[in-house]
């Protein structure tokens, strides 16, 4: 499925490149109007990060989210400087169908696990921004893609399924924004060592192309950002060129 999204600052309509506040550009478009020109075109998940919320939790933007998270015809997933067990709590109360947690899932796993048991599979996505080193190696690096966490990917996964892990949103960081195409042998790769998890590829989306390369990985999902605030494709032409669309 295609999954828009959409970075929020300030109530505004924005997308970093490769995670940068320092290379932001800003769109003439509200959220609102956004999310509802996605769902007449068929998205039935979106994809919303707070980033006011990941710089300070207490900025996070929830006037603006309440606005968002409750929709009739899609699942909104939501992120953004998710910290602890009330941030997961007020979002979801919110109306958000789940939590996106980010970094940190690499630094407190065993924290975050406990909310897997506790809220379930289906109300958490974490998302793994991923460095690939020259050995192949898939690591996470965190605090803003700058420090090595010493952690790589399999070995974070494997706890995390015990757990009842369902949904996770993956980035190659390398091609973050870069609208050259996704990393298709990772996704692959993933796919056939974890067929259980719900593969959310993300990163890169440039074209049909690049989409119609991600079917035979077996991800669940693709996350369209930059892609479809620039016009290189519509979402309509999106949906329909994934199959059981």
């Amino acid at each position: 499925m295609m999954i828009p999204a959409i970075d929020l600052i300030d109530g505004e309509v924005v997308r970093l490149f490769q995670g940068d506040y320092r290379q932001k550009t800003n769109y003439q478009t509200t959220a609102k109007e956004r999310q509802d020109s996605y769902a007449q075109s068929g998205a039935t998940v979106m994809h919303f990060v707070d980033l006011d919320g990941a710089k300070d939790s207490n900025k996070r933007q929830l006037s603006l989210l309440k606005t968002l998270v409750k929709h009739e015809s899609m699942i909104i997933q939501v992120g953004g400087g998710v910290r602890c067990k009330e941030d997961v709590e007020q979002l979801l109360t919110l109306g958000a169908d789940r939590v996106v947690i980010g970094s940190l899932a690499i630094k407190e796993p065993g924290l975050v696990r406990t909310w897997l048991t506790e809220f379930g599979g289906e109300s958490i996505v974490l998302a793994l921004d991923v460095k690939i080193d020259a050995y192949g190696n898939k690591t996470l690096p965190t605090h803003g893609w700058i420090k090595d966490s010493g952690v790589n990917l399999e070995s974070l996964l494997d706890d995390y399924i015990a757990a009842g892990l369902i949904h996770v949103l993956c980035t190659d960081i390398s091609k973050d924004g870069t609208l050259t195409g996704s990393n298709v042998e990772m996704y692959r790769e993933l796919c056939q060592q974890y067929p259980n998890i719900k593969w959310q590829a993300s990163g890169g989306i440039g074209s049909l192309a690049d989409i119609t390369a991600l079917i035979p990985t077996g991800v669940d999902g693709v996350i369209l950002g930059r892609s479809l605030l620039e016009g290189k494709f519509t979402l309509e032409e999106a949906i329909a060129c994934w199959p059981n669309a």
